[in-house]
């Protein structure tokens, strides 16, 4: 299994759901961050409005899949994220060693 750490533009969120659910991600967990990147301070236009702080709104979505779906979603984050702008966020991908459901105790993927 592996734990995919997405952070992306609050914007795009929507339209990566919609693109996960379409390749069968079941669930996943979102919040609201704030952060930097390589852009450090540089002016970024979100929502219409140009921003020049180091700090800036993003979407962290976070999603535990099966090796066999874990490249698949990689690509569909890439793909629905992408505004071909800085800033744009980063995937991260862990093995996730365990995972149990707590309603039923079922464990690994099926737990997923």
């Amino acid at each position: 299994m592996k734990f995919i750490i997405a952070v992306i533009k609050p914007f795009k969120l929507d339209e990566v759901r919609e693109a996960l659910g379409s390749i069968g991600v079941a669930g996943m967990t979102v919040s609201e961050v704030k952060g930097f990147g390589r852009q450090k301070g540089q002016t970024e236009i979100y929502r219409g409005a140009e921003y020049s702080t180091n700090m800036l709104p993003k979407v962290k979505l976070e999603i535990a899949a099966s090796d066999d779906l874990a490249p698949q979603v990689v690509e569909t984050i890439q793909q629905a994220a992408s505004t071909d702008a800085i800033g744009d966020g980063k995937i991260f991908v862990l093995d996730l060693a365990s995972a149990t459901r707590i309603r039923t105790g079922e464990t690994g993927d099926t737990a997923l």
